[in-house]
């Protein structure tokens, strides 16, 4: 009965015409950027953060149009995918294994059908999945303490290092980094400034957007710039769309296994879309008796690891609700969004603020039927997407950085510091280390750091309080296994029968 109370409630909100015109909106835009090969969800969802402030919305309004975003990216890389061979995000490389080949043989339109209707099929359930697990979650939040939320945030970055990235030592040295900028500013017990250098306006710290926008949507430009300055063209022709009612039918079991592995993937606090797609397509694969066909064409290997991405992008807002954890670097944005708009992300928000929560489920629900709407009629319009000129795109993208920042924030110094982010977002991913972590630590840290401080303030300086429960105890372990198991993972998967999957993801 409280499940249900609460979605009349989100509903109330998410059907007056404001919002609902925020999640339409959202939902087109996002398959746009996420048709757009290497911008994806955190890009898009960065790039828009300064344009909501902008447009003066409030939290459920901003938060709406975000995560509509968020999901329209997560439904819109799987075109580029399908027609170009170039998957539109990370998650989306496991849909080029079987979309490409169905292109080729002249299948492009049945591929991008299924696709958008795995998409639907895992977005949906997963959003109902969010709606059920998150109160459930939310309570047993309540018996954290100090100790468990230091061990919280370290498994956060521990499964965030050890599975989103190939080199463990990278992702550590990217999570330092995000920690050390953290630092910056006046040391919350002291009131002594840190880092600063005598500059005034570093006293109140690194503004998380002008990070993230420098890091993800500046460096993004630069690196536009040297890898795809050319124009796109399209890379399989589309002819028309037709609706595949046996393949959908026949592939309806693979959705919904699908969906199931994907969500929980999202659920685990630094996993993400990429796990999810990558262990969908995996597990469908291993459990069809026609594996020869997979690599191939086969419709299932489209419908898998589309559902899977997209539930995954549903289990991700689980911990970030509940906990203040970040699933995936996409909601390590959005939980960026939360606290500028000085709404903590944990427990106390399913009862504090419950008009933001069910607000956004709800609207999720509704923004998930507009975009299968969307992507299975309209899909010739999205697919000219990838037809635009660099030279439209980048001063674009660029324009509403520097504006919205500059709007926000008023200042020319932070437009400077965003530009030296994106410079150093550049030359990270130049040397193959991951932004998310920096990202991650640059949230985090202060909030790591006053648990910790709790944690030592509470137990007289004993460190051993640090393991003093079963949940830090379990959570403890669960870092170290995170970080150390995709070690032994990569070197399962190397066997013959998933040598293609392991390659296209390394």
């Amino acid at each position: 009965m409280d499940l249900i109370s609460n979605l009349a409630l989100g509903f109330s909100i998410a059907l007056s015409p404001w919002t609902l015109m925020l999640a339409v909106i959202g939902a087109f835009v996002g398959t746009i950027i996420g048709a757009l090969p290497g911008l994806g969800p955190s890009n898009g969802v960065a790039i828009l953060i300064p344009l909501a402030f902008t447009m003066g919305l409030d939290a459920t309004s901003a938060l709406v149009l975000l995560t509509s975003v968020y999901y329209g990216a997560m439904y819109g890389g799987r075109i580029s995918s399908i027609l170009l061979n170039i998957p539109g995000d990370e998650p989306a490389l496991m849909t080029t294994l079987d979309g490409y080949p169905m292109a080729k043989q002249g299948r492009a339109g049945d591929a991008l059908v299924i696709s958008g209707v795995a998409s639907f099929v895992g977005a949906f359930i997963a959003t109902i999945g969010l709606a059920i697990m998150a109160p459930m979650l939310a309570r047993v939040a309540y018996l954290f303490g100090p100790a468990e939320y230091f061990a919280l945030y370290l498994l956060a970055f521990c499964t965030l290092g050890g599975i989103a990235s190939k080199n463990q030592a990278k992702a550590a040295l990217a999570s330092c980094i995000g920690l050390g900028i953290a630092m910056i500013g006046l040391d919350n017990t002291s009131g002594m400034p840190r880092f600063t250098y005598g500059n005034l306006h570093l006293m109140d710290g690194v503004d998380f957007l002008v990070a993230i926008v420098g890091l993800f949507a500046i460096a993004e430009v630069f690196f536009f710039i040297e890898s795809h300055g050319k124009e796109s063209a399209i890379g399989v022709k589309l002819e028309k769309i037709t609706i595949p009612v046996k393949d959908i039918v026949g592939s309806t079991g693979a959705m919904l296994r699908s969906t199931v592995i994907g969500f929980f993937a999202g659920v685990l606090p630094g996993a993400g879309a990429s796990l999810g797609s990558f262990m969908a397509y995996v597990a469908q694969k291993a459990a069809d008796p026609d594996k020869a066909s997979y690599g191939k064409g086969n419709p299932k290997g489209v419908a898998a690891p589309e559902a899977g991405n997209n539930a995954a992008a549903g289990g991700a807002l689980v911990p970030m609700l509940t906990l203040g954890v970040p699933g995936s670097g996409t909601t390590a944005v959005l939980l960026a969004l939360l606290m500028t708009l000085n709404i903590t992300p944990g427990p106390t928000l399913f009862t504090d603020r419950p008009e933001v929560v069910w607000g956004l489920i709800a609207s999720l629900l509704i923004a998930n039927i507009v975009l299968l709407v969307m992507n299975v009629p309209m899909v010739k319009i999205f697919v000219k997407v990838l037809t635009v000129p660099a030279w439209v795109l980048l001063p674009g993208v660029t324009m509403v950085s520097f504006v919205g920042i500059y709007s926000l924030t008023g200042s020319y110094f932070d437009l400077v510091l965003m530009i030296a982010f994106g410079a150093l977002g550049y030359v990270l991913r130049k040397l193959d280390i991951p932004t998310v972590p920096v990202i991650l630590g640059i949230l985090l840290g202060n909030h790591m750091e006053d648990s910790l401080r709790r944690a030592m303030v509470i137990s007289d300086g004993d460190w051993t309080f640090l393991f003093s429960s079963p949940i830090s105890i379990g959570l403890w372990i669960a870092a170290i296994a995170g970080f150390v198991a995709p070690i032994f993972l990569r070197g399962i998967l190397k066997k013959p029968e998933i040598r293609d999957a392991d390659e296209l993801v390394d």
